[in-house]
């Protein structure tokens, strides 16, 4: 190397050792920048994502016929996801029918029944007139004959006339029984029609409650989801109230236990990150909702300060996280997974 060359060298490694020293100062204070950030952060590491899963439970008793869905299946809302036997169900629908079939007959034969006996009604009450017209004109003709001399009627006429008489007016009584009879069957037949009425009614909410427990053979996705803990397959004899299948939404969720003392720092609305633990990577989110209570407010025994020994304990409360990243980068994301939730921002109360 001659002498010239000599201080370019120098110089070269000068300023290589400054440039180096510089980096080294930047690393150190990004290093300090880190630390104090995570001392100052509001975060835990005790939150799971959640969904509110939808339980598929059988409605009545049947065998299943065909299993429409497989585990981990994404469906859509309104999907078939089983079919049960309807068969019993079906035929028990066609009875139902059958019987409000026959049930409107009796109300139609009712009806009919008390337009007759207002048909019975109006003759009855044609024949009273009648007989009351011939009583009057029997009273008449008898009053008008022992009215005259006694030598010019003789004793049998005069008891000829007080028969006529009394027969008429018997007739005229018989003829207002008859309205009253048939006005008393009307009223009964008018009850007939009103019993009728009812075995229609009780028939067709017999019959809904058949095709209703008929549709239940039909079991479909209440929403939008992923087919999780299915424990039914094609052929198994199902019961009222025995979990199938369960549907886990695409809406999913994250709740953070933070200490009460870390609450100061959070408000709704504010930006977070969420660290999921399978994934190695992070997702934006922000805070739905805070719970007012902590989790051990309702524990089946929560604690009871006022009695024994007491010894404070930081409490937790849930924080309610919606994610704000696009649907497909929550796929392979499911309830119960680990998280860390740290807060973007630390809030500022009232």
């Amino acid at each position: 190397m001659d002498a010239q060359t000599q201080p370019q060298v120098k110089t070269r490694r000068r300023w290589i050792r400054w440039g180096a020293f510089a980096v080294l100062i930047l690393l150190a204070g990004a290093a300090a920048y880190a630390y104090v950030y995570e001392l100052s952060a509001v975060s835990t590491d005790d939150a799971t994502i959640n969904a509110d899963t939808v339980a598929v439970m059988a409605k009545v008793p049947a065998y299943v016929q065909a299993l429409s869905v497989d585990d981990n299946a994404t469906v859509k809302q309104g999907q078939m996801l089983l079919q049960l036997d309807p068969r019993d169900y079906q035929l028990a629908v066609d009875a139902a029918q059958a019987a409000l079939d026959a049930a409107q007959s009796k109300l139609a034969a009712a009806h009919a029944e008390v337009v007759v006996a207002a048909a019975d009604i109006a003759q009855a009450h044609d024949a009273e007139l009648a007989a009351d017209a011939q009583s009057k004109l029997a009273t008449d003709i008898m009053n008008r004959r022992l009215r005259l001399n006694d030598l010019s009627i003789s004793a049998e006429t005069r008891d000829t006339a007080q028969a006529d008489a009394d027969a008429a007016a018997a007739a005229h009584s018989a003829a207002r029984m008859k309205v009253a009879g048939a006005q008393a069957n009307k009223a009964l037949v008018q009850a007939q029609v009103a019993t009728a009425e009812v075995a229609v009614a009780q028939a067709k909410v017999s019959l809904d409650q058949a095709q209703l427990n008929l549709s239940y053979t039909k079991i479909t996705a209440a929403v939008d989801g992923t087919v999780a803990n299915r424990t039914v397959v094609a052929g198994n004899y199902v019961e009222p109230g025995q979990l199938l299948l369960s549907l886990v939404p695409t809406q999913l969720y994250v709740i953070a236990n933070f200490k009460e003392t870390q609450l100061a720092g959070i408000a709704v609305g504010q930006k977070a990150r969420v660290t999921i633990d399978a994934l190695g990577r992070s997702l934006p989110a922000h805070v739905d909702s805070i719970q007012r209570g902590s989790g051990s407010v309702f524990a089946l025994l929560p604690p009871e300060n006022a009695t024994g020994n007491f010894v404070k304990v930081v409490q937790r409360l849930p924080v309610k996280l919606l994610f704000d990243a696009p649907p497909d980068a929550l796929k392979r994301l499911a309830p119960g997974m680990s998280v860390e939730v740290t807060m973007e921002s630390v809030a500022h109360g009232d």
